[in-house]
């Protein structure tokens, strides 16, 4: 098996995943044979602590558990966007193996003595800035790894890891199984009265896929989004609203059949002993160690500002939106199901604009070519296909990112629609990170997952603007990973970054799709090719601040919900998740959902994802991201200078440094708030 297996082939060499020849049964093998080798490299670094050098200690370290890294990333994302039965398995084999190894490296005290004698000794004069940052992060996140604990809380914090571990596993594997689980088969044409052709066609496919005759909608973000905000009929919006918001729960229509109450439970209790374990009063101070914001106090300053501000504007959007309703179809109570589909309506009706007036003008094809289009005017490389890349399914494209003399700087795969077994949402997740590798440099590689509109009939896919955003976005996480200048994995891209910093890249790049010099790039009618039109363009440019204060609010909740839940926590009763989320909800929003939403059990960020105690990092980041917009305003779109620049001191430099000092280095000063608000329309309600 060892001689054959495709996860250990591949590391000889620069080798990417063989994706045509990987199986679930390849999994466990290798990763227990590249977890034996680690520690074998573990114990050899430990034994040199009386000799302590960066290449006795970090640099045989760091090469070993770059090829563990590299055999599980197919694997994780396999069973991310495959998921089966067999590849469920194999990732739920592996999972505890890495858990446990990762808890005992970052608990080992002689790794832990052989890095304090590098940064305490001779040698730290001697290593270069980015080696001595790779040194002090470490013995910090030994430190939070619970390296100092002894005895009884030295073992429990180790199955606290464990138990977490399994519990995230467990809570993402509901949502997507709560997901898939709910359909509703539609016969009479009448009942999808307003929906557009697009729409129609989309949940004819799905029919079709079931061969069903008909339309079948689903809880995938497409089939979902286009119901609730199209769909004349209020029943059918409030159905699918109701199972969209009550999947994993111990509401709605699949009440307690995939509920995530238990694990959430279990995963703050689990959370707040470990942080005590530490030290920490809470989990969102052990959270707030790593990041830029300085405790729990200035986060939630932060977002109540941003509340404050906003309040008004979003009173305001609601009270317009609720008499609009009433005049248009008397209707006397706004309910959370009517929310996306009167929005709409008073978008057309204010601006005659609909998301349907510009998907004819995003082709998915001619929008991934005006995105690299964007990048290569303003970072000066250029991203082609790549053809001789194996992928894992047909949607999927392997591009190469290569510079100006033709030479390659990173690879990425983009998966960009929805289909059954795929995790919902959008995300860009490391493939392999750069490191230097001798005299040669392992270039990096990404995946770049997306899940919008799937073509329909073999035409290409033709997208909203939303889903336009979300490529750009996730584009710019894979630029922040691919176009890194730093040789240390730990580092590396996106590695080493402060949470609530590495969204500026992602959000930064959302800006261009905006702009009219970028969209002349891309934004031509799929059938015809004629550019967007300029009074269309008027239109989309006024509309841009439409319930922008809702919006704002929004986010607000989201991460005021998540940092008092981690925070707020009883000695005695621990913290009860409704009660949290309907007590921020009182302060903060407008419009009260119904008392069935279970939103938290949805939440993957927090439960599943590396965003607990920190999902404010999208609103805190998003001030980063318009202050650096802002300079292109201030010069132009796609000056080179300014580029330039920006590639050089964010993107290039990854996390060899804090992102605070990033920025200054890019921007010349500190992040100002204005842009953010200026870019909200908040502007006249701030001053």
């Amino acid at each position: 098996m060892t001689d054959t297996n495709p996860l250990l082939t591949m590391l000889d060499g620069t080798g990417l995943p063989p994706f045509a020849n990987i199986r679930p049964e390849h999994a466990e093998p290798a990763i227990d044979q590249l977890i034996a080798e680690s520690r074998t490299a573990v114990e050899q670094s430990a034994a040199a602590a009386e000799q302590a050098d960066w290449d006795r200690v970090v640099a045989p370290l760091e090469a070993a558990e770059d090829r563990l890294s590299r055999a599980f990333a197919p694997v994780r994302h396999l069973h991310s966007v495959m998921d089966s039965p067999e590849w469920r398995a194999a990732f739920d084999a592996c999972l505890p193996k890495l858990t446990a190894f990762h808890t005992e490296l970052g608990q080992h005290r002689g790794l832990f003595d052989a890095v304090t004698a590098i940064a305490e000794g001779d040698e730290y004069a001697r290593l270069n800035e980015n080696q001595r940052k790779v040194v002090d992060d470490a013995r910090r996140n030994f430190r939070l790894s619970g390296v100092a604990l002894e005895g009884a809380n030295r073992e429990r914090f180790a199955e606290i890891a464990q138990r977490l571990s399994s519990l995230s596993n467990r809570f993402q594997q509901n949502l997507l199984d709560a997901t898939q689980a709910w359909t509703r088969h539609v016969t009479d044409a009448g009942e999808l009265a307003g929906l557009p052709q697009s729409a129609r066609d989309l949940l004819a496919q799905n029919a079709a896929s079931k061969d069903l005759d008909g339309w079948l909608l689903t809880l995938d973000a497409p089939s979902f989004m286009v119901v609730n905000t199209y769909a004349e009929n209020r029943e059918l919006r409030r159905d699918i609203y109701t199972a969209f918001s009550t999947r994993a729960s111990d509401q709605g229509p699949q009440a307690g059949e995939f509920d995530n109450s238990a694990l959430m439970d279990e995963i703050l209790a689990l959370r707040h002993e470990q942080a005590g374990l530490l030290g920490y009063d809470n989990y969102a101070a052990y959270s707030l160690a790593t990041k830029m914001a300085r405790d729990a106090n200035e986060v939630e300053s932060f977002l109540q500002d941003l509340a404050k501000r906003t309040h008004p504007l979003a009173e305001r959007e609601l009270a317009e939106l609720t008499e609009f309703a009433r005049e248009r179809d008397g209707l006397e109570q706004l309910e959370a199901w009517d929310v996306g589909y009167y929005m709409d309506q008073l978008r057309q009706a204010r601006y005659q604009l609909s998301a349907e007036d510009l998907r004819p003008y995003f082709p998915a094809s001619r929008v991934i070519d005006g995105l690299f289009g964007v990048v290569e005017r303003l970072y000066g490389v250029r991203v082609e296909t790549d053809t001789g890349i194996e992928t894992w399914h047909p949607d999927v494209t392997a591009y190469v990112i290569r510079e100006p003399d033709g030479s390659d700087r990173g690879y990425f795969y983009l998966d960009p629609y929805a289909r059954e077994g795929k995790r919902g949402g959008a995300w860009m997740d490391e493939c392999r990170v750069r490191r230097r590798v001798g005299d040669t440099v392992q270039l990096p590689v990404a995946f770049l997952t997306c899940n919008f509109t799937p073509p329909v009939d073999g035409a290409d896919a033709r997208l909203t603007h939303d889903e336009v955003l979300t490529l750009f976005h996730e584009f710019g996480h894979g630029l922040h990973h691919l176009l890194t200048r730093i040789d240390y994995a730990e580092i590396s891209g996106i590695n080493g970054v402060e949470w609530d910093a590495v969204e500026l890249p992602s959000q930064f790049m959302e800006n261009w799709c905006w702009e009219r010099a970028a969209l002349d790039l891309f934004a031509r009618h799929a059938d015809s090719g004629e550019p967007l039109p300029d009074e269309l363009f008027q239109r989309m440019q006024a509309s841009r601040h439409f319930m922008a204060g809702w919006m704002m609010l929004r986010q607000v909740e989201f991460s005021l919900f998540d940092l008092r839940l981690h925070r707020d926590v009883d000695p005695d009763h621990g913290v009860d998740v409704q009660s949290t989320l309907n007590a921020v909800r009182r302060e903060v929003s407008v419009l009260q959902p119904p008392a069935f939403n279970r939103f938290a059990h949805g939440f993957g960020h927090i439960f599943a994802g590396g965003y607990a105690a920190g999902y404010y990092s999208y609103k805190w980041a998003e001030v980063l991201s318009a202050d650096a917009f802002a300079a292109f305003e201030e010069t132009d779109l796609f000056d080179r200078d300014t580029g330039r620049r920006f590639l050089t001191e964010i993107l290039e430099r990854g996390g060899s440094r804090p992102a605070l000092d990033s920025f200054k280095a890019f921007r010349g000063r500190e992040p100002a708030i204005e842009p953010l608000l200026r870019q909200n329309g908040l502007v006249e309600d701030a001053a």
